[in-house]
């Protein structure tokens, strides 16, 4: 097989060789967008399965500590300990410390990778890179769940497993927002983004759903079932995602159009075969290789840490990526803007268990109506942020009017059900609104910056500096959560997520006073 047939994925060479031998198909299907429209879907899938992923542990927390009083599973016959339905060690007094240790043992190994895992995301081979991730991230989360079934009480086991996972999730999002960098250009993006970014909620929903059903029967199935999850979705994009227009130019459907019109000359490069215009469309015809624009980006025949020979635009270093405008100041909002969505994140089903009277699995399930939220204030953020072109002031304002919900939320939350989904969806939507537009579409925006003089091979680092930074934030969150919680009661964790937005809306102060001395 040719290294040009190694370019395109093997699921695609099955459907393009379907294709072909269906002559109709062809005049009905538009290729260039089908492959475009496939890597938003595939992309999609994969960030929502890594977060679901990462969602069992907030789930399983309620049962891992609990009062046995109230225990859906009856007492053993003649028991008299009060910790007999925990789980060591986690029946202890310091449970809360505990958790908030493995939160922060997950995301400070994923902070940290972060910064590496773009670095090395612009020189590989993504779709392999995304696959051997998932596959880890799978493991690592049915690592924690077979602890159910093997009777394991270590800490540093669980530890250990929650620094394997975060290392390997961090293989995700330079993936993915690279992939989708590549095939949509800047117009429309933050409504494209805001639209897409939605995986992040819809993963924490999937995670949250499959946790509670077996979270009061059999918890180890709650990491177990989401590990498989993503372990699925890694060899679906083996197969189908096409990471790159230029990995279906050399081989795909448009040279055996060319060979099939009898005018290709007998040539060693792309550039020298003659096309028969009346077979191919013009969009057909974008995506074939020019002189002016020779594709020489990384096939799958080659070695996946394999150098670019030739390449007309090196990858951009850590240094270069940091001193694009606005990187900084977007960066250290992302800090604490995530600080807060992640406080939520791992925390919020306890939160609910605490002040209600609903089961564990009712807390669960309830705790999602945050991340619906999080859809639509996803949406919104882009809406705005395309419909302005001012993403510093969409974030700003929405962080600001997110901190009367986070007290409403506090102070009302346990006045009735109503109420409690109302402020819920609001709260999410605001949090998460501002994130999900600095992680996607100001990411994409920044890594192909005009400073970089049309260099877009920033992507990723831009991409992992922000989100590695914010990852400190989300580290950082959870961690404060457990011990404020514990020493001070959850009012004070309310007014500490409070005081984060407070900080990231200054951080953006530069960014909005240039923005706003633009207008007209």
């Amino acid at each position: 097989m040719s290294s040009t047939t190694n370019s395109v994925p093997y699921g695609v060479q099955i459907l393009q060789k379907v294709s072909d031998k269906c002559p109709s198909l062809n005049r009905i299907i538009d290729r260039e967008n089908l492959y475009k429209y496939s890597v938003l879907v595939l992309t999609f899938i994969t960030y929502a399965a890594y977060h679901a992923s990462r969602k069992p542990i907030s789930v399983v927390k309620i049962v891992l500590y609990q009062n046995c009083s109230e225990a859906t599973t009856p007492a053993p016959i003649n028991n008299t300990d009060p910790d007999w339905c925990n789980w060591a060690p986690f029946n202890a007094e310091n449970h809360s410390a505990l958790f908030g240790t493995l939160d922060s043992a997950f995301l400070f190994a994923y902070a940290i990778a972060m910064f590496f895992s773009g670095i090395i995301a612009e020189r590989v081979n993504i779709r392999i890179f995304l696959t051997i991730g998932m596959l880890l991230s799978g493991t690592a989360c049915s690592m924690f769940g077979l602890a159910h079934y093997y009777n394991i009480h270590s800490m540093w086991y669980f530890i250990g497993v929650q620094i394997f996972g975060g290392i390997c999730q961090t293989t995700g999002w330079p993936g993915v927002v690279t992939a989708m960098g590549n095939w949509f250009g800047k117009g429309n993006r933050g409504f494209i983004f805001g639209i897409w970014n939605s995986h992040t909620s819809i993963g924490n929903i999937i995670g949250t759903l499959l946790a509670s059903l077996y979270v009061e029967s059999n918890w180890g199935l709650s990491f177990i079932v989401p590990g498989i999850f993503i372990i699925a979705s890694g060899i679906l994009n083996y197969l189908f995602l096409v990471v790159h227009p230029s990995d279906i130019n050399s081989d795909t459907h448009l040279n055996e159009k060319v060979q099939n019109g009898h005018k290709k000359k007998p040539s060693t490069s792309p550039q020298e075969v003659s096309i028969p215009l009346g077979d191919i469309s013009s969009k057909e015809l974008s995506l074939l290789p020019s002189n002016k624009d020779e594709v020489k980006e990384k096939t799958e025949g080659s070695p996946i840490l394999s150098h670019l020979n030739g390449s007309p635009k090196k990858a951009v270093g850590f240094i270069g990526a940091i001193k694009i405008p606005g990187v900084i100041e977007f960066s250290m909002c992302l800090f604490f803007a995530k600080l807060v969505s992640y406080t939520f994140l791992y925390w919020l089903p306890n939160y609910i268990k605490y002040s209600s009277d609903y089961s564990p699995s009712q807390s669960a399930d309830l705790s999602t109506l945050f991340d619906v939220g999080g859809i639509f204030g996803g949406i919104a953020a882009g809406i705005f942020s395309d419909m302005f072109g001012k993403s510093a002031c969409t974030c700003a304002v929405m962080l600001f009017l997110a901190i009367p919900s986070l007290y409403a939320y506090n102070l009302l939350s346990s006045v009735n059900l109503i109420v409690n989904i109302a402020l819920l969806v609001i709260a999410g939507g605001l949090v998460n609104g501002p994130y999900a537009l600095i992680t996607t579409a100001v990411s994409a925006e920044l890594g192909t910056h005009s400073s970089l003089k049309g260099n877009s091979k920033a992507l990723s680092t831009v991409t992992s500096i922000i989100d590695g930074t914010g990852s400190i934030g989300a580290a950082v969150g959870p961690l404060l959560a457990a011990y404020i919680s514990n020493l001070f009661g959850w009012t004070s964790v309310f007014y500490m997520l409070m005081g984060s937005n407070v900080l990231a809306i200054l951080l953006l102060t530069r960014l909005v006073k240039r923005e706003l001395q633009n207008v007209g």
